[in-house]
């Protein structure tokens, strides 16, 4: 892989779906969302070892965006009062013009908020962050990053 093919973790962007208004996440300063594997120990009598089953995977993910965004606290105000967890998709593209990997966007289906502030003062900071944490229950790739990117020597 060449150096320029590394992406700029800038260069792209996102966009939440709720009750079918799309809302771009403009305040977003970083994103990640993540799958992991829950295994369970399978042993089998006549050897010592323990073997690692999958037995199933856990998605979640957080996000780090400038505070004064409303969405999340309008998703807590909605389910406090009617008792109603409002879910949402979350799409995020990498699209580095500069690279020849191309551009990768993913959808998040179900997003459930599971932690978010809900207000903040302090009096060191030039600017107010937020940290999100959320869960999610399916994953869509609309399209993939190239297979092969321009290499070295060629």
């Amino acid at each position: 892989m060449l150096e320029r093919d590394a992406l700029n973790g800038k260069s792209g962007s996102a966009f939440m779906t709720i009750d079918g208004q799309n809302i771009e996440m403009f305040g977003m300063k970083k994103f990640q969302s993540d799958a992991e594997f829950q295994e369970a120990d399978f042993k089998v009598v006549g050897t010592t070892l323990v073997q690692k089953k999958t037995t199933g995977v856990s998605l979640t993910g957080s996000m780090t965006i400038y505070y004064g965004t409303p969405h999340f606290l309008r998703i807590l105000q909605d389910y406090l009062k009617t008792g109603r967890l409002p879910y949402f998709t979350l799409q995020i593209t990498n699209d580095d013009p500069s690279v020849s990997v191309g551009t990768q966007t993913v959808v998040l289906y179900n997003v459930k908020l599971q932690k978010m502030p809900v207000a903040m003062l302090d009096a060191d900071a030039d600017f107010l962050e937020m940290e999100v944490s959320f869960s999610y229950t399916n994953l869509e790739v609309l399209n993939y990053f190239n297979d092969q990117p321009e290499q070295l020597g060629n």
